[in-house]
């Protein structure tokens, strides 16, 4: 499954515009609905958090009008891929206690790290992938 989408131009420090946030809603609720759709209930939780933060990240860190983002399940992994024309390689920061943002790769990897996978980008770094092992194997 493979989704393009438009996003504003203009970013601020001040969050995601609105229409952008829809964008991240959506992409959440495919994600939920493909795979329960595969039976993969149990990685929907995980797996939305994790499509938030690539595709937010996408949005306001990269400078493109567009924004892909890509669900397959092959092999025995789940693989979630943001791809926002923006080379450049994003990288985990240590957020203060008290800072309200800066922890969304290391949730990312958090979590892909629980489900026996891992993440990374694109040799451009344009693109920002996450994998995570299906439950029992299944293809």
């Amino acid at each position: 499954m493979s989704v393009c989408f438009e996003v504003c131009p203009a970013r601020t420090d001040d969050g995601v515009p609105e229409r952008d946030a829809q964008r991240v809603r959506m992409a959440r609720r495919l994600t939920a609905a493909r795979l329960r759709f595969c039976g993969l209930e149990t990685l929907v939780d995980d797996a939305t958090v994790i499509v938030s933060e690539l595709v937010t990240n996408a949005i306001q860190h990269g400078t493109g009008a567009q924004v892909t983002f890509t669900m397959t399940v092959r092999d025995g992994f789940l693989r979630l891929a943001v791809h926002d024309e923006t080379p450049g390689r994003p990288v985990v920061r240590h957020a203060d206690d008290d800072a309200e943002r800066g922890r969304g790769l290391f949730l990312v990897n958090c979590l892909a790290s629980a489900h026996g996978g891992a993440w990374g980008t694109s040799d451009d770094g344009a693109t920002t992938w996450c994998c995570l092992a299906v439950p029992g194997g299944q293809p």
